[in-house]
């Protein structure tokens, strides 16, 4: 599974690079924040919300310190999706939330 650090990502969105992010943490941990942009699938309804992804991008699983995210990532994976595990999750990430 490949994997970014929160600062990776970061990065990448000062940058202005497009990124596909899914934030997989529940409904009251979003509220505290999430990374502007990404999309807000909680892990319990990602295999039936997975419909809604596209197979030719590459997403990045965001979660609260990076356990529940490495699930999804697996999950998404072993369906054919290309994606990208944020170690850390919300808690390493220093840059702007929405």
């Amino acid at each position: 599974m490949k994997k970014m650090t929160a600062k990776e990502l970061e990065n990448k969105l000062m940058n202005n690079e497009r990124l596909n992010m899914i934030d997989v943490r529940e409904v009251e941990e979003v509220a505290e924040g999430k990374i502007p942009g990404a999309l807000h699938i909680p892990l319990g309804l990602l295999e039936f919300r997975m419909h809604e992804l596209d197979k030719n991008k590459e997403y990045i699983m965001i979660c609260r310190s990076g356990g529940r995210s490495s699930r999804a990532a697996q999950f998404l994976e072993s369906n054919g999706f290309g994606v990208i595990n944020m170690t850390g999750g919300m808690l390493d990430w220093e840059g702007k939330t929405e």
